[in-house]
Order: structure tokens, then C-alpha cells, then sequence
């Protein structure tokens, strides 16, 4: 997992939260489990954070600062519409999807990120729409995509479907495919 925090200690506790999630499962996971992965004692880690929830919202914060700012990037390549779109599709899934859908804690821990921090993936989903937004609003402009509806609606849609494979799909592997095929449908119907 990346950087998440300029503090060693508290990155040694979100590696080790990760770490700890993705083996054991939220549910089952343990302060005592992070504490040990982070090599602090327990009473350290509640200097830092509440609980295993608290801490599981710092991640999920985490998730959706790095796909905002990796589908930003992917949006301003220069490339057609359909490769465009994959690029971007891929970068919103990044290394933190790919870790949930290789462990096989992965549906239990999508389950969690909505239970424990709704907040935070209504407000990161928002972030990415508004992103795709912009983005289709600009290439409408430029005559390279001719849009069915307001952009709004289309980047609703292509964040939900993304959404939905990601919440039905059995491995990462399947999810590339699926979130590949995809930008090709969209790119395809959206390219002027």
C-alpha cells in the first residue's frame, strides 16, 4: 500500500491495519492484531485512533484521495476516448481494489468500507462523478464526444457500473477485464 501518512508510526499502523484486514477479515481483525503488526503496544495505537472502524475510515479515505488524483491524471492523457477511459477505469481501481479482490476477506471488507464510512464513499464516489464530469464537459467542447444527456448523468452512470462490478466481480483479474470492456462500450458510444 502506499504512503498514506508522513508519520512513520502512523504508516507502520495503516500497513499493519491493511495488512491485518486483508488477512483475517474486518470483523475478525484485532486492535491487539494491529498493535503487534505496527510494533506498538495497544495502549500506543489508541493514542492514534479509537478503533479498528476509526482506522478503516482513514483507509477508505485513503482509497479515494489516491483514485481521485490517479483518474485525474489518467482524464488529462491526451489519447482517444476509448483509451482514455480504460486508463482512467483502471487508475480508479488502483492497488487498494486490487488488494481487496486478491484477499479473500475482499467482499467483507467492501461491506465494511460502506458500514463504517458511508460518508466517505458517498462523498469519494461524488468526487470521482464530478471528475468524469468535467472531463466529458471539456471533450464536449472540443467536438471529441457527443454526449445522450447532461454530462452529469453519463459520469453517474459510469461510476455506478464501475461500482457494480466492483462489488459483484470474484477477482481482481475479472475486474480489469470487465472495467477494459467497459471504457470500450463507453468510449465507443460516447465518441463523436
Amino acid at each position: 500500500m502506499g504512503e498514506l501518512s508522513s508519520d512513520p508510526r502512523q504508516q507502520a499502523i495503516l500497513d499493519s491495519a491493511w495488512k491485518s484486514f486483508a488477512a483475517y477479515g474486518f470483523r475478525k481483525t484485532s486492535m491487539d492484531d494491529i498493535a503487534r503488526g505496527a510494533g506498538i503496544s495497544r495502549p500506543a495505537l489508541y493514542l492514534h485512533y479509537r478503533n479498528k472502524e476509526d482506522i478503516f475510515r482513514t483507509l477508505t479515505q485513503y482509497f479515494y484521495d489516491t483514485a481521485a488524483a490517479d483518474v485525474a491524471t489518467a482524464l488529462a492523457r491526451d489519447t482517444d476516448i476509448p483509451a482514455t477511459l480504460a486508463a482512467a477505469f483502471a487508475a480508479q481501481a488502483g492497488e487498494v481494489i486490487e488488494a481487496m479482490l486478491t484477499s479473500p476477506h475482499g467482499m467483507e471488507l467492501m461491506d465494511a468500507g460502506f458500514a463504517t464510512s458511508a460518508d466517505i464513499v458517498t462523498e469519494g464516489e461524488a468526487r470521482l462523478t464530478a471528475l468524469y464530469t468535467d472531463w466529458l464537459e471539456e471533450q464536449a467542447a472540443q467536438g471529441r464526444v457527443q454526449l445522450t444527456g447532461p454530462a452529469a448523468q453519463v459520469a453517474a452512470t459510469m461510476t455506478a457500473a464501475l461500482k457494480g462490478i466492483k462489488t459483484t466481480t470474484p477477482d481482481f483479474a475479472t475486474y480489469q477485464q470487465l472495467a477494459a470492456q467497459l471504457a470500450q462500450l463507453f468510449g465507443a458510444g460516447l465518441a463523436a
